[in-house]
């Protein structure tokens, strides 16, 4: 995926001297943006901060489509030769660390075979985002076996659903209920995004005047670097001012509401409980969800459901939406590692009881690192800057001749924190199986590029808590080695 391809990416160009493989456990390039075939699939983010560091993005289009978005990913592997060292077909099911050998056994599981193979390697580095694969998160609905129409979960969109003329129902709030409803409403006969709360929504330009204007006069990279750093300012600026001054953030962003739905529309609908950036805000581009619902192609209801029906959802209000298709946009299911076993040394080791050191390792466990981007901008600002550390990681190690790099807590005051800190049900949902940071550096995720570029790129490696070491057996060969000369 999209972290992957990057973190090959910048080993190839800072570490040339090594040798790695990626393990892919599906048989194609593109990560989310394969795996997501919805109608209307695109970023929620500007893809001059989703795009590589590395690489300009140089469609016209800020707000991407997903194809557009696989594509790039898959440019940028086949440009540097990455896709000649991905396995495909291989899911890790398991990962042990041996001390004695400094090394990592990775066991995948073959998907063609059904066989179990083993992998070795000196550093593993996971990037495979944080979400189940297999299945997204649909809660139980009374009923649901009575309905005679199609359920379908956005993870697995049935390929060519034809759903011209049909009445839908999108049972979410989120970005994939917000991208759907727009998208699917030229051909359905009716499209209802059925919220039980509602989201703050903001429409932002699906092109950048700026950067497509700086073009015409400027260099591609220049114009990249430039966008990149104005639109990672405003991104991060609006956030901590929402944070700080809530209410006049909260009052603008219904404010641009309004204004797109009109005065007679109930503002109910996109007038959430909580103040903005306690959960990610949705955008759309050129306020096309807003044009939909002035249209008339499609609605909002904001209620609750009390049972599907043979002919769709009854709810707790006594309305009844008649439904053809049922859409779950009801999110993710969080999980990290691709949910693989991690052993050390014969044990298991519980990920959830783990310190996060700079968002990246963990406590106490040596030669793995991972990629977890940004919740509140776009992912790949942490994942780019995230590989950089590792490759400085890596060659500080090759520098020093030492094979093992561990986190250690030696401060006593660090008081252990959850690992996200926002209210969206997905995260929530998800809390008790993801590591925990701390309330201090270097083992509290900031969330903040501004925070992190430093320290992740100009910070010295060895900062009193990264340990630099060899196994024991090396260092008792070193010394029977000297005392033998």
């Amino acid at each position: 995926g999209l972290s992957g391809i990057g973190a090959a990416w910048h080993l190839q160009n800072q570490c040339p001297n090594k040798s790695y493989t990626i393990l892919e456990s599906r048989n194609a390039i593109g990560g989310t943006w394969d795996l997501f075939r919805y109608p209307g699939i695109r970023s929620d983010s500007d893809m001059y901060t989703l795009g590589y560091n590395f690489k300009p993005w140089t469609n016209p289009k800020a707000i991407a489509d997903g194809p557009s978005i696989r594509e790039y990913i898959r440019e940028t592997a086949r440009e540097a030769g990455i896709d000649k060292n991905i396995r495909y077909g291989h899911k890790i099911l398991k990962s042990s660390w041996s001390s004695d050998d400094a090394q990592w056994t990775v066991e995948a599981l073959q998907n063609d075979t059904g066989k179990t193979v083993k992998f070795t390697c000196n550093f593993l580095f996971m990037c495979t985002g944080y979400y189940n694969y297999d299945a997204g998160y649909t809660p139980h609905f009374d009923g649901s076996d009575r309905f005679k129409g199609q359920i379908i979960h956005p993870q697995h969109w049935p390929e060519n659903l034809d759903y011209s003329g049909k009445k839908v129902v999108i049972i979410g709030s989120g970005a994939t209920a917000v991208t759907l409803l727009p998208a699917m409403s030229d051909k359905a006969a009716h499209v209802t995004m059925l919220q039980r709360s509602p989201t703050y929504v903001v429409s932002i330009p699906e092109k950048d005047p700026i950067a497509n204007n700086m073009r015409r006069f400027l260099p591609e990279k220049l114009v990249y670097r430039v966008t990149r750093a104005k639109n990672v300012s405003l991104t991060l600026g609006f956030f901590n001012l929402a944070k700080k001054r809530p209410k006049p953030i909260r009052r603008l962003l219904l404010a641009q509401v309004r204004a797109q739905v009109g005065k007679d529309f109930d503002m109910k609908h996109f007038t959430p409980d909580y103040n903005p950036w306690d959960e990610r805000l949705c955008a759309v581009p050129n306020g096309d969800l807003f044009k939909v619902l002035r249209k008339g192609t499609g609605s909002v209801v904001t209620d609750h459901i009390d049972t599907f029906t043979e002919t769709g959802i009854q709810l707790k209000s006594g309305q009844h939406l008649d439904a053809d298709i049922i859409i779950t946009a009801t999110g993710l299911d969080l999980q990290i590692m691709g949910g693989m076993q991690v052993h050390m040394d014969g044990k298991p080791v519980d990920m959830t009881q783990r310190l996060n050191y700079k968002g990246i390792m963990f406590e106490g466990l040596p030669n793995i690192a991972m990629i977890f981007g940004y919740t509140n901008a776009s992912w790949t600002l942490k994942a780019d800057i995230s590989s950089e550390y590792v490759c400085r990681l890596l060659k500080t190690m090759d520098k020093r001749g030492m094979r093992q790099c561990t986190p250690r807590n030696n401060d006593p005051s660090v008081v252990q924190e959850s690992f996200v800190d926002m209210r969206s049900g997905y995260i929530q949902r998800a809390l008790a199986k993801l590591p925990k940071q701390g309330n201090k550096a270097p083992w509290k995720v900031f969330m903040n590029y501004f925070l992190d570029l430093p320290m992740l790129r100009y910070s010295a490696v060895e900062d009193g808590s990264m340990e630099l070491s060899n196994p024991k057996t090396a260092a008792r060969s070193t010394a029977k080695a000297r005392a033998a000369a």
